[in-house]
């Protein structure tokens, strides 16, 4: 059995690993992030709106009703549509997917990380949870 080294996956054409701002940089290029006020009027039209923030966060600060609740460590899991593992709600690959994080950063990772599962409408919502609630959005305890 031979040893594979340890080291950095350098993406192919590149000079060396990319830092975690070049990455971000890439992925949102991909997105159609979403406005607070945009990801609502999704929900409103049959789009899912899909929390990732970790339990502290929520007890914290609340939720957004109607919102799928799913640990970011498992999201691929659920939201793949052809998954053993899949939520209900994960009805195609065409559902309109906008991920929600505390501000806006780990959701766009997220998001790429849903389309390359073939959901090609996944996006992320600038500014997370934080910029939901500063919008005046609805927020239950």
């Amino acid at each position: 059995m031979s040893e594979r080294p340890i080291g950095p996956v350098i993406p192919q054409g590149s000079q060396g690993p990319l830092g975690i701002d070049e990455l971000l940089e890439r992925v949102r290029a991909d997105l159609d992030r979403v406005t607070p006020h945009e990801a609502y009027d999704s929900a409103e039209a049959g789009g899912l709106l899909v929390d990732i923030r970790y339990a502290a966060l929520r007890d914290r600060d609340g939720l957004i009703p109607g919102a799928l609740v799913v640990e970011r460590n498992e999201l691929e899991w659920r939201l793949d549509p052809q998954g053993s593992h899949r939520a209900p709600e994960a009805t195609g690959h065409d559902l309109r997917v906008v991920v929600i994080c505390n501000e806006g950063y780990a959701s766009s990772l997220a998001a790429a990380s849903l389309r390359q599962l073939g959901l090609a409408n996944a996006t992320d919502l600038v500014g997370g949870f934080q910029a939901w609630r500063a919008a005046g959005l609805p927020v239950t305890a």
